[in-house]
């Protein structure tokens, strides 16, 4: 059995040797388009996490049997041709909801205390020049009491919601495909949410619901110095109308997704004058040591069910 691993470099410094027990394996770090269809063209088994397999990668690959998708979303797989063609298609759901978690309130507290702004102070020299013992120049402020709304309250959503109601948070979400009840917390419209809310989160899928969910009218409808994360998928928040609002009102951003990954040279979020507004990380919210440990489980687990 031949199984190809698309785009390892993804799992880091995980142990990917248990594959060699499940036959014949060739890993590739990286898989640019143009060189997918001779990779995979005789496997058996193709593990991706974001390398595109369409209908024609397919249709040339006649001994596929099954695609692992390292990742619990499965857009860039033709679901549809696969399952014309026979071919399996796995997931892995449930994998990275605590590092997600986790990664949502790094984010936050990164803006919401300057952080920033106070390590350079300190390192620069400033503050021991100061001759005073404290600086009070970048004031925060504390999450109890405050509101904070959700954007998808899946699992990595309720997860959020508990930690920030244990720091005495107010809760309230927005359900993007208006379906999803939960009673332990209040359901807003997006506008309420918008307008009412000192920290928004979003943990909701890229689909025809959340395009462009918000855009510059939600952002300019925000408090004066609210905090604004997207941990959910690029292409969620219109990232134009972030490059412009974060230098026409205070309000703090935080990217860890962005519409075109990796981050193009040329995006308007890199040419912003108040990129202390700004807080990015490179999609990195999935990738603990124990959420990429539980993936690699998760495609064997998925191999083995339908190969073994």
């Amino acid at each position: 059995m031949k199984i190809v691993l698309l785009d390892a470099i993804t799992f880091g410094d995980t142990d990917l040797g248990e594959f060699e027990t499940l036959g014949e394996v060739t890993i590739y770090q990286k898989t640019e388009p143009h060189k997918t269809q001779e990779r995979v063209k005789d496997a058996d088994i193709i593990v991706t996490n974001k390398v595109v397999i369409s209908k024609e990668i397919m249709q040339e690959s006649p001994k596929l049997k099954l695609i692992c998708v390292a990742a619990t979303g499965m857009n860039n797989v033709d679901v549809e041709a696969a399952n014309n063609f026979g071919i399996d298609v796995k997931n892995v759901a449930g994998y990275s909801t605590a590092s997600v978690v986790q990664h949502t309130f790094a984010m936050l507290f990164y803006l919401l205390e300057h952080s920033n702004y106070y390590d350079t102070t300190v390192k620069n020299g400033t503050y021991s020049k100061s001759g005073i013992f404290t600086d009070v120049s970048k004031p925060f402020w504390e999450i109890e009491g405050k509101k904070w709304g959700i954007i998808g309250l899946g699992a990595i959503g309720k997860g959020v919601a508990e930690v920030a109601q244990s720091f005495g948070a107010e809760i309230s979400y927005y359900s993007t495909s208006g379906k999803n009840s939960f009673a332990k917390y209040k359901q807003s419209s997006l506008e309420e949410l918008v307008a009412e809310c000192d920290i928004i989160t979003i943990h909701a899928p890229l689909n025809e619901n959340t395009k462009n969910l918000i855009g510059y009218k939600e952002l300019f409808t925000c408090k004066d110095g609210a905090v604004v994360l997207n941990l959910g998928r690029g292409g969620i928040i219109d990232e134009e109308a972030v490059a412009q609002i974060i230098d026409e009102k205070e309000i703090y951003i935080g990217l860890d997704v962005f519409e075109k990954e990796p981050l193009s040279e040329d995006s308007p979020l890199l040419h912003v004058k108040h990129k202390e507004r700004l807080h990015f990380t490179p999609h990195i919210a999935w990738t603990s040591k124990e959420a990429r440990e539980k993936l690699i489980e998760g495609v064997i687990d998925n191999i083995k069910e339908i190969c073994c």
